[in-house]
């Protein structure tokens, strides 16, 4: 499971559109949000929203962070050209939250509601199940109320019925109820509503952080409608990043690439998304996260070209800085389903071999796991070339555990 934050604009969105689709005789929600960004001004944003004009409203940056009224980020119960001036005040500047510093980019507009009462809720995935938490005392000091936030855990193979939300309100238990089988349906891993309040029947959930199972993309496609998985406030890509992505976005595969530390010594080229996660944790949990390169995936059929550019990108980084100890990479992944391992493995060797003067340079020991179509060519191929250019490439196919080359690449098995 690889779990992905959005933007709030996204989940509110998702919400209401799941309500309208399963509604309530007990609460509405109408899901008015919009999302200013710097291609798109308030003015032209609000000719496609007119509520926008009509209404009191709340501005916020939606940028993957929190605490944002501690920070002065938050203007409530401003007019719509109070709003402009404020947006323009901060639109393209630099901020600097916590520790890290970033430009503001993204900001969301919603109606501003007067209400009383503010309650708090999350829930999060666990191996057994799903652990609710719910509080009538809602807000930015809820973690120093703790204590008042009630626990509730649905396990695997029990519904949100099974659980008895005795002396709450019959209103916000049909929310939870509704709001957990959403949560379930459109596969989170997590969700966080801190404030949210009901004024006459319609749910205002005030502030709502989340993050999808991204590997769930393939089933929940078209119910994400376009979705977004932005990169934590802060974070900007390098170089090769921003190379790979729009490589991504102009092919009908899947290509990925994050650099966690430019001067590890354990890369990773993997094929999957799912396997990727296995095989970054599979590092970390032997002790190797300081010297984990980067993460990423290639994955849903590249072609030998994409495959190419993919691997050079990652050998290209590999070898500009030598470490006296050696660097290893791992060409790994899951057993593919329809993607040709031998097709993809040329675009791969073709890389290496360009690079195969650096590859001895910096002393770099290739460990190859892969199963799937052709996978005994691919690996045939793979070990010729180790003999041709020199370099210890170490094959193994499906027999092998995924995470026991891991293992083997970094010197715990033999």
């Amino acid at each position: 499971m690889a779990q992905k934050g959005i933007r709030e604009y996204l989940a509110k969105k998702l919400l209401a559109k799941y309500i309208a689709n399963n509604p309530s005789y007990s609460f509405t929600y109408n899901g008015k949000v919009a999302l200013v960004r710097p291609d798109k001004s308030i003015d032209e944003i609000a000719l496609e929203n007119p509520w926008i004009k009509e209404k009191k409203l709340v501005v916020k940056p939606d940028m993957l962070f929190g605490k944002r009224g501690k920070h002065g980020l938050v203007l409530l119960d401003a007019s719509f050209e109070e709003a402009k001036i404020w947006i323009n005040e901060r639109m393209g500047k630099e901020f600097e939250i916590g520790k890290a510093k970033g430009i503001l980019t993204d900001l969301l507009i919603e109606p501003f509601t007067p209400h009383e009462k503010e309650y708090y809720i999350a829930i999060k995935t666990e191996e057994d199940g799903d652990r609710i938490y719910f509080s009538e005392e809602g807000g930015i000091e809820i973690e120093e109320n703790w204590e008042k936030v009630k626990e509730y855990f649905v396990p695997v193979l029990k519904g949100i019925e099974s659980i008895n939300f005795q002396g709450i309100n019959e209103t916000i238990k049909k929310f939870i109820e509704t709001l957990y089988k959403f949560f379930v349906e459109y596969d989170f891993t997590y969700l966080e509503i801190n404030p949210f309040a009901i004024v006459d029947r319609e749910v205002l959930p005030l502030d709502f952080v989340a993050r999808l199972d991204d590997t769930a993309l393939y089933k929940d496609s078209e119910k994400w409608g376009d979705t977004e998985f932005p990169t934590p406030f802060g974070r900007n890509f390098t170089k090769e990043e921003a190379f790979i992505r729009e490589l991504d976005e102009k092919t009908g595969a899947s290509l990925k690439l994050t650099i966690l530390n430019s001067d590890g010594r354990v890369w990773l080229m993997v094929a999957g998304g799912g396997a990727s996660v296995i095989y970054a944790d599979t590092v970390v949990d032997l002790g190797y996260g300081n010297e984990l390169a980067n993460y990423g995936e290639y994955s849903g059929a590249p072609s030998e070209e994409e495959t190419y550019l993919y691997a050079k990108t990652i050998l290209d980084l590999m070898t500009r800085k030598k470490d006296p100890r050696g660097k290893v990479l791992i060409i790994g992944g899951g057993i593919a389903n329809f993607t040709d391992v031998a097709k993809t493995f040329k675009g791969i060797i073709r890389a290496l071999r360009e690079y195969k003067d650096k590859l001895k340079e910096n002393n770099i020991k290739i460990f190859v796991r892969r199963g799937g179509p052709n996978y005994q060519q691919g690996l045939a191929m793979m070990k010729k070339l180790g003999e041709e250019i020199g370099v210890q490439i170490e094959v193994h196919g499906p027999e092998l555990h995924m995470t026991r080359v891991v293992k083997m690449a970094l010197g715990g098995e033999k």
